[in-house]
Parts: structure tokens; C-alpha cells; sequence
């Protein structure tokens, strides 16, 4: 049960590091540490949010892949719980 609950740790980890990343992109830092943060984040991010930019279309000017993608997290989350008990 330790590894699932680990396993669930970091994907609540992840959603976070998602959300911050969809908030910096609404500002788009120039220059300096956020703009590194934001990079980093980019890399962390882009792979798992990449896969469902392929399915989800804009809406308007709005990208809701990241809402879908933590969706998905949450279910594979959930579904890790119920393995594990």
C-alpha cells in the first residue's frame, strides 16, 4: 500500500506543477527565474498535456487540455486507490 499511496502523492504533485504551469502561461514571464521556472515546467509538463492537445480542440482562444488532462490523472488516481484496497 505504500507504493500506491506514493504513486498517488505524486500525481497530486503533478496537477500542481500542471496548474502552476497553465497560470504562468496566461502571464508568459520575459526573463530571469520565472521564466527558467517556466521553461522547466514546459519540459515536466508538455509530454503528459501533449497527448491530449492531439484530441481536445480550442475552444474559442481557450485550451482546455489541461483540464482534461488532470481529469485523467484523477482517474488514474482512483483507480490506483481501488487496487489498492
Amino acid at each position: 500500500m505504500s507504493i500506491v499511496f506514493l504513486l498517488v502523492q505524486l500525481i497530486d504533485f503533478y496537477e500542481l506543477l500542471i496548474i502552476v504551469y497553465v497560470i504562468m502561461s496566461w502571464f508568459r514571464p520575459s526573463s530571469g527565474l520565472l521564466l527558467d521556472l517556466y521553461r522547466t515546467l514546459g519540459t515536466i509538463t508538455e509530454p503528459w498535456l501533449g497527448i491530449f492537445r492531439r484530441f481536445v480542440p480550442l475552444i474559442g482562444m481557450i485550451d482546455f487540455s489541461p483540464l482534461v488532462a488532470i481529469i485523467a490523472l484523477q482517474l488514474i488516481q482512483r483507480l490506483l486507490a481501488s487496487l489498492a484496497f
